[in-house]
């Protein structure tokens, strides 16, 4: 009776070690994507330890625009991306889609922000409330750098798709003769900006998140996030005219807050019959999520020279030793929906 009852609680014991070491992705070859903007790679590659970690065979990610990455994934011949953002992509997917990909879990809701900072400090001093306010000639003198009589602002350098959306809002706010776009090198211009403000002098530029701006210059405590005058959609926007406007965004100059730019959801993407033949891979696609400030963390250790894929990986380790206790809870939750 006692060797049985020894024998019970050895098994007792092995069982939770067991479970730790569980590989439900044994043997499983796994085909990745990453997006073509940097500010994504982090993400993929923790996802792609977790599945490691998990026993999957892995692939070198490939790299794709958008639309490709969509089309692929629909043909099976890739399986996932951390890379999808909504409903901005959506017009990018091919027709019927949702027969063959599924958007799953959220890496960040609502973290894919684009819009308008201006620095606190000056926001306070000029009481600015939305681009409106930048006619009034206090506030155009204020941030007049070059003093040409308008206020400038880091835009967007030319061909870029967010400069399109700068263009119409300048011209439906009637704001092309107040406000200066600078279309130059954007790292070289927020480089610029970012030294202009450690000086004392007003800030004002555009930018989205995930981001390295948005660590540098931290929202609600360093710029705020502000408002267009109204909602006018871009022809491109109307459909999704709702996700211009967003409430519970921190270092915003109002809740809500009018941004005049998508809000969207960054979310993993894969390929239905990949996450039906693996529910461990499906169940830490639903549980991964990341906080915006992480990403914007990492994001500037690449703009500042930490860019190769060996210094990735690191800031990958150096984030699992943070939050370890968060990550052994999301393989524990993909192991047990395997078994």
């Amino acid at each position: 009776m006692k060797r049985i009852l020894l024998v019970l609680l050895m098994l007792a014991l092995a069982i939770p070690a067991l479970a730790d070491s569980h590989k439900p992705g044994k043997g499983v070859k796994v085909k990745p994507a990453r997006a073509t903007w940097n500010t994504g790679y982090f993400q993929e590659a923790l996802v792609s330890t977790g599945l490691k970690e998990l026993g999957y065979n892995v692939m070198k990610p490939k790299e794709l625009q958008n639309p490709l990455f969509y089309q692929s994934l629909a043909l099976g011949d890739l399986d996932y991306w951390t890379n999808g953002w909504f409903p901005v992509h959506d017009g990018q997917l091919p027709k019927d889609f949702y027969e063959k990909g599924e958007k799953v879990g959220y890496v960040v809701k609502a973290g894919g922000l684009q819009g308008y900072l201006v620095s606190k400090r000056d926001v306070e001093k000029y009481n600015i409330q939305s681009l409106e306010d930048f006619k009034r000639p206090e506030v155009k003198e204020a941030f007049d750098a070059n003093g040409d009589g308008k206020a400038d602002l880091t835009a967007c350098p030319a061909g870029w798709g967010c400069e399109g959306t700068i263009a119409h809002h300048l011209e439906v706010y009637d704001l092309e003769e107040h406000i200066n776009p600078i279309k130059a090198s954007y790292s070289a211009s927020m480089a610029d900006a970012l030294a202009r403000y450690k000086a004392g002098k007003p800030a004002f530029f555009y930018t989205w998140a995930p981001n390295w701006t948005i660590f540098k210059f931290k929202p609600g405590e360093d710029v705020v996030w502000m408002n267009v005058p109204e909602i006018k959609p871009t022809e491109a926007q109307e459909p999704m005219a709702d996700r211009l406007t967003v409430s519970g965004i921190d270092g915003a100059v109002s809740d809500p807050v009018k941004l005049g730019f998508v809000v969207a959801d960054i979310q993993i993407v894969a390929n239905k019959e990949f996450l039906a033949a693996n529910p461990a891979a499906k169940e830490f696609f639903k549980v991964f999520t990341l906080p915006l400030g992480d990403i914007n963390e990492q994001n500037t250790k690449m703009q500042e020279g930490e860019k190769s894929q060996k210094d990735i990986n690191r800031h990958v380790k150096e984030w699992i030793a943070k939050n370890q206790e968060k990550w052994d809870g999301w393989l524990a939750a993909a192991r047990k929906a395997a078994m």
